[in-house]
């Protein structure tokens, strides 16, 4: 009986934690002189105007979604799926609130006490993130577990997470690629000056972005994802084992968030002053200590080693994916130096080596995610390959933490630098900022890993429902259904990558009227107008977001309804391929070229403000929608539609 109340248990004690980090180590921090508050505020200021005006019409889609709901399917999954929508907005909204409380501390400690001191404040202030994800996510399966026993129901809670997921990871991304195009291009090339130079009007709107995209955006996805891969565990399991079924991937979850506070406490006692030894190895604590929990609970629930070999495969494919990942995106391998060195000849060059390491990026992942369906398989049937993901993600609020600890750390090289303060900040910022590329590759391969894993499992979910025991490739519905899926990711894509463009002129535009009618902003003696950048970015980021998240939800349920159950299936299969592909074929594409033009402005190949240099914007400008807007909303969109398909099934039967 405890097992079952364990998850809330530990989902609040993650919350306990989380305020614990905001009271001690967060708050009584001083944010700095009046300059470094101002700014701060400035983006503060911007970001919760965005997440509020974006939630209205979240919620405005959750209420005529769940009436329709409440309507064709029934009440229980009504509440499951408000109760997942209402969590994953709290979790992003306090995310991101603390996220903008921390910056400026952070750049305070850095000019006032060091290295440490200001990686400890980004530490603390991504650590809000990562438990209010885990923390909500845990607390909200829990309780309607408690309340409702039917893992089925359960699934409308995975729905509500994955709707509010992808509106915030669409609207962030063009919100903050919106800002980031336009403060480069004008900024950068054509008037030469730095990145977040503060007589830049669109440099406050690039730093809203970053907590707007990289913060909530992100952790919206990862709640999602957390949450999706937890349920189809537990409907497969319950399946197939019955109680014990449910039992495990909710305990080894709970034992995941005491594993990253321990982690946690065990980082902010020490004084660190190497970053990347520092925050790789709350990784491999709390990991570890996941790994020998899973082999105790593999052995209390069913008798033997399979679930735990399931696990460790999980979290092995995630981490060796996130390596993969920064192979092909960090500065310190061949394919980012071999990116710089062809913008020595143009930025067309440049653009060409990026799509071309971008594609062969996708071999490896695909090739781990292969092994580990078919070990998992092997192991536990579609079970191992639900508590594969699973493992991916029992340590997320230590993946999450290190993860928006990136954005923390950026934002303070920006105030450090609009503020005016000394050279040596910057390099403290930078070098945090730096190690936060790093530690974000490895975020990537988990949430890679387990969106096709995820998407899997609950593809299964929904074959068992509608009663499909084969998909045929000689079934013409089937195959109709495949192309119609296969070709979904790329219409996605495209309407987000549109959507950016449209953003982006917008903000060019502003930014080259803004230079061209007070001259004085270059020359430092007038002020630029920062609102109305941000302005643009908010509004175009929530108009544009509307048509790429009602896609995932009403294309399925057309094709369920209109052309039946075997060609769904067959669509969920195409989109789950093509969309694994694309991922990562995009997010590695945009590491790719932003890492080649820091490599770049790190004085390689001429350097900055070089022919190869501007080459290098270019490709980053390219790569910025493929990196923060397409790519990791496609994790997203296979798990949403899925997702549809298994709450909705009753409709197409």
């Amino acid at each position: 009986m405890f097992s079952e109340f364990l998850p809330v248990i530990a989902a609040i004690i993650a919350v306990l934690f989380m305020l614990f980090q905001i009271k001690s180590n967060i708050l009584p921090v001083s944010e700095g002189n009046e300059r470094m508050k101002a700014i701060s505020g400035n983006i503060k200021e911007g970001a919760m105007a965005f997440i509020s005006r974006e939630y209205k019409y979240v919620i405005l889609f959750v209420v005529i979604v769940a009436i329709l709901i409440a309507v064709f399917i029934d009440i229980n999954t009504m509440i499951c799926y408000i109760f997942g929508s209402l969590l994953s907005m709290l979790a992003g909204y306090v995310g991101m609130r603390i996220s903008t409380a921390s910056n400026a501390r952070c750049t305070n400690e850095a000019m006032s006490k060091g290295l440490p001191d200001a990686l400890k404040v980004a530490f603390a202030g991504g650590s809000v993130m990562g438990f209010a994800v885990t923390g909500f996510g845990l607390f909200g399966v829990g309780l309607v577990y408690l309340i409702f026993r039917d893992p089925a129901t359960l699934m409308g809670y995975s729905f509500g997470a994955s709707s509010v997921a992808l509106f915030a990871r669409v609207g962030g991304g063009i919100y903050t690629k919106a800002a980031d195009v336009g403060a480069d291009l004008v900024g950068k090339v054509e008037e030469g000056i730095p990145e977040d130079d503060p007589r830049n009007p669109a440099v406050i709107a690039d730093n809203v972005g970053d907590n707007v995209g990289d913060v909530a955006g992100m952790g919206a996805d990862l709640f999602e994802s957390y949450a999706g891969a937890i349920l189809s565990a537990m409907v497969l399991g319950f399946a197939l084992f019955g109680d014990n079924g449910i039992k495990f991937p909710l305990v080894l979850s709970s034992i995941g968030i005491f594993s990253s506070i321990l982690a946690a406490f065990i980082f902010l006692r020490k004084r660190q002053n190497s970053p990347q030894s520092a925050l790789m190895f709350t990784i491999y604590i709390s990991g570890a200590i996941v790994l020998i929990a899973s082999f105790i609970l593999s052995s209390m629930y069913f008798g033997n080693m399979k679930a735990a070999i399931c696990v460790v495969v999980g979290i092995l494919v995630g981490i060796l994916i996130g390596f993969l990942s920064e192979v092909f995106t960090s500065e310190k391998f061949n394919q980012v130096k071999r990116i710089a060195e062809e913008s020595q000849t143009g930025a067309a060059t440049n653009i060409i080596a990026g799509l071309s390491s971008g594609m062969l990026s996708t071999v490896g992942p695909i090739i781990l995610i292969s092994i580990g369906i078919l070990v998992s398989y092997h192991t536990m049937q579609m079970y191992g390959i639900a508590l594969a993901a699973v493992g991916m993600l029992s340590i997320t609020a230590t993946t999450v933490t290190v993860d928006a600890y990136g954005p923390i750390s950026d934002n303070a090289g920006g105030i450090a630098e609009m503020s005016g303060l000394d050279e040596s900040v910057r390099e403290i910022t930078d070098e945090l900022d730096s190690v936060g590329n790093t530690t974000a590759a490895i975020g990537k391969g988990f949430a890679i890993g387990s969106a096709a894993l995820t998407a899997l499992s609950l593809f299964v979910t929904y074959t068992e429902t509608v009663n499909l025991d084969t998909l045929s490739l000689l079934d013409s519905k089937v195959v109709a259904g495949m192309f119609i899926g296969g070709m979904l990711p790329f219409l996605f894509s495209a309407l987000t990558m549109n959507s950016v463009g449209k953003a982006a002129t917008e903000m060019i535009n502003e930014v080259r009227r803004q230079f061209r009618e007070k001259p004085g902003i270059l020359e430092g003696i007038e002020h630029p107008d920062y609102a109305s950048c941000v302005d643009i970015s908010t509004k175009a980021s929530l108009k544009e977001m509307i048509i790429p998240g009602a896609l995932a939800i009403i294309v399925p349920l057309f094709v369920g309804k209109v052309f039946g159950p075997e060609t769904l299936g067959g669509l969920l299969a195409g989109s789950l391929v093509t969309g694994v592909l694309m991922a990562i074929f995009m997010s590695n594409a945009g590491g790719a070229w932003d890492n080649a033009k820091k490599f770049i402005e790190s004085g390689e190949e001429g350097g900055k403000n070089s022919p190869a240099h501007h080459a290098a914007v270019v490709g980053d400008t390219v790569g910025d929608p493929f990196k923060d807007t397409s790519g990791p909303s496609l994790n997203i969109l296979i798990k949403l539609i899925t997702v549809v398909s298994v709450v909705c099934a009753g409709l197409f039967i």
